[in-house]
């Protein structure tokens, strides 16, 4: 393929995606011709179309614009979650021109850089997010793609300089092997996308395969107890990189890190659960390894504000704590619920969850029973097909009947206001990757009129 910096015009095909805009506003930040097609329009779409990227709606040929036409110095970009028929991308395979997946080009982007790349099935965006943000208040030359809205920045892209990058290495159709990172992690390796893999040894393979992209060992963070080669990173554990002597105050955890080059002492981090702490060391790691002033990363940490859907405190008041979460894997709702249940360990907790592919849902029927029965009130939305056709059997009132807690029930999107309002749950958390988190903000406005 040319050198990118010889491409003139990039048309991305799905450029609603989380990571295929923020590579979409990387490319008009250098100064490119940046175009896009996408299903539906959205909230991030409409803020590509005010920064002056143009978004079409409508899969017809007639709607790419004639500077994409002339195929001189164009790069056409795609998500594999466009469907096959997508009229718009067979028109530009038919007629040859160049094109990349997005992984593919985030590999280009990033490959004459000090590439920082986090992988893992959970902690990915939370994780990438954190470490951009560190890297970004100490002033290093960074450009961070991220795979939702960073609060800090109300966006999926940080921009400093473009000497080193943050990526998500995602292992969704094996993508994270077109990245070469000098510096990488690996969050977790549960069983997912089962669709893809088969089984859950094949993604440990690709996970390996992953790990062996970077040249030294001792650059590679690998939370304790994966079957990994790397620094291990743990919570009051032993580790290699470790938080030692956490505590809670005011909703916040005060811990001291230690490293193999001595004790970061006093840090505060206002996430809630061991797993964002996890995700925190790990960042922290990263960014020493990349050479930010240790000095100045307890403050960078303090003023860290979170991800959009990842625990993001919705109404927080004496009473009622409304959560949003973005939450789609058995593993992520224990996550959750050692979080919730850790800052509110006497209140009444009530989970609402949108099962998110028929698929996932088959595969981790069991593990999403057990989890969502911690809960102290259930209450199930129908499976979100994402971009599946459903599957004979498997439905969320199967899924109930697998929940054992005594409070549980099934119910459609529009009694939601109703069915929050008369729960007598302090808690209430909002979960699920699918359109429920269309749904958050009506919720909410609802709720604050309502308490």
């Amino acid at each position: 393929m040319n050198d990118l910096k010889n491409i003139q015009t990039f048309y991305f095909v799905g450029i609603g995606g989380i990571g295929m805009s923020a590579l979409a506003r990387y490319f008009k930040m250098q100064g490119k011709a940046v175009f896009g097609y996408d299903r539906t329009s959205t909230d991030l779409t409409e803020e590509l179309i005010s920064e002056g990227i143009p978004v079409t709606f409508i899969d017809e040929i007639s709607e790419i614009q004639k500077e994409v036409l002339s195929k001189e110095n164009v790069l056409v970009v795609y998500t594999p979650a466009i469907p096959k028929g997508n009229k718009i991308l067979n028109y530009f395979f038919s007629e040859e021109f160049q094109i990349l997946k997005r992984a593919q080009l985030l590999g280009e982007v990033s490959k004459n850089t000090l590439c920082l790349a986090v992988a893992g099935t959970h902690g990915k965006t939370t994780t990438s997010a954190i470490l951009g943000h560190l890297l970004a208040e100490c002033d290093m030359p960074v450009t961070a793609f991220l795979g939702g809205i960073a609060e800090n920045y109300n966006s999926n892209f940080i921009y400093k300089g473009s000497e080193i990058t943050v990526v998500e290495a995602d292992e969704f159709d094996r993508s994270f092997l077109q990245l070469r990172p000098d510096i990488a992690c690996v969050t977790s390796m549960d069983a997912d996308h089962l669709d893809i893999y088969g089984d859950a040894s094949e993604i440990e393979n690709a996970f390996r395969a992953f790990a062996r992209l970077v040249k030294k060992e001792e650059n590679i963070f690998i939370k304790k107890n994966l079957p990994l080669d790397g620094m291990t990173v743990g919570v009051e554990e032993a580790a290699d990189y470790s938080a030692q002597n956490v505590k809670i105050k005011d909703g916040a955890y005060l811990f001291d890190l230690k490293t193999p080059n001595g004790t970061l002492e006093n840090l505060t981090f206002h996430l809630p659960g061991h797993h964002n702490l996890t995700n925190a060391i790990m960042a922290l790691g990263m960014a020493i390894l990349a050479g930010s002033p240790t000095d100045r990363l307890p403050k960078a940490l303090a003023s860290f504000k979170g991800v959009k859907r990842r625990f993001s405190y919705k109404i927080k008041t004496d009473e009622l704590v409304l959560i949003d979460d973005y939450a789609h894997h058995p593993t992520e709702i224990d996550a959750l619920f050692q979080a919730v249940d850790e800052m509110y360990p006497n209140d009444h907790k009530q989970i609402v969850f949108q099962p998110h592919l028929f698929s996932r849902t088959r595969d981790f029927a069991e593990g999403f029973a057990k989890s969502l029965s911690q809960f102290d009130e259930v209450v199930l939305l129908d499976i979100y097909p994402a971009r599946e056709e459903p599957i004979e059997g498997i439905t969320s009132k199967w899924l109930l009947d697998q929940v054992i807690a005594k409070n549980k029930r099934l119910v459609f999107k529009s009694a939601l206001p109703e069915v929050l309002l008369k729960s007598k749950c302090r808690i209430k958390l909002l979960v699920g990757a699918g359109d429920i988190g269309a749904e958050v903000n009506k919720l909410t406005k609802k709720l604050k009129n309502e308490t």
